[in-house]
């Protein structure tokens, strides 16, 4: 069971998520606006918030801001709102996922698990896969701290971006698909649109990364970590 946080000012909408997200066996609290969203977040811990966009007041947007301001709660964007723009800009709040309404209960149940599965249910699989600090070139990631450092400074990651570092990380020089980040990060099947959400990420962590980002884009496939050194050496190797 999660405590899983709505907030929805229809107020039929609101209470057809309620009973079904209940049937699923989870507490279940609810907002009508964005203030009283805020309130509850400050005052409660949530293992998840879903989230409407067009809200009275402080609208979706800028209560995920204040959210990611204090806290990586994971947060599921449900609203009416589809543009890619919408999206674009969801996914830069560092949003879990992005629903557009209408859907139907069981997908929205299959996503809300999926989150919930990867970010509290279970370990996640690549913190199994070790417990070494994991190092490339000045980057330095470690599964028992849940940190990463570049050059002996700490990197702040979402829990997202630094599960995307840790794969890449674990396959050093090997490209990992969009595909692979989807299914064993997100937990659902992957579709072409949901590569939007991968770069999304891949972006924001090569920003915090700087001057250290050694990540290569592989057109239409996915990501590898490519040594830079190696290409520096080769350089001044050359005649």
């Amino acid at each position: 069971m999660a405590k899983i946080l709505v907030v929805e000012d229809n107020h039929d909408y609101q209470e057809l998520l309620q009973n079904f997200l209940e049937n699923a066996h989870h507490e279940i609290t609810t907002a009508g606006d964005g203030e009283r969203a805020l309130e509850l977040t400050a005052a409660l811990p949530f293992d998840l918030i879903l989230l409407d966009l067009m809200l009275p007041g402080l609208d979706g947007f800028d209560v995920c801001r204040s959210i990611r301001e204090k806290c990586d709660t994971p947060v599921i964007m449900l609203t009416a709102l589809g543009s890619e723009s919408c999206q674009m800009r969801g996914y830069g709040l560092h949003i879990d996922d992005y629903i557009t309404k209408p859907v139907s209960m069981a997908l929205l149940l299959q996503k809300v698990e999926a989150v919930l599965r990867r970010t509290m249910l279970s370990v996640p699989k690549t913190m199994q896969a070790t417990s070494k600090t994991l190092h490339f070139e000045n980057i330095a990631l470690d599964p028992d701290t849940h940190t990463v450092r570049v050059s002996g400074h700490p990197v702040e990651l979402t829990l997202r971006e630094y599960e995307i570092l840790q794969e890449l990380m674990l396959a050093p020089g090997s490209v990992v698909t969009r595909k692979t980040l989807i299914e064993k990060l997100w937990g659902y099947d992957f579709s072409i649109s949901d590569t939007r959400i991968v770069d999304t990420h891949l972006k924001n962590i090569r920003r915090k990364l700087g001057t250290a980002d050694c990540i290569e884009t592989v057109r239409g496939i996915g990501y590898k970590l490519k040594r830079r050194q190696n290409e520096q050496t080769d350089a001044q190797a050359d005649p």
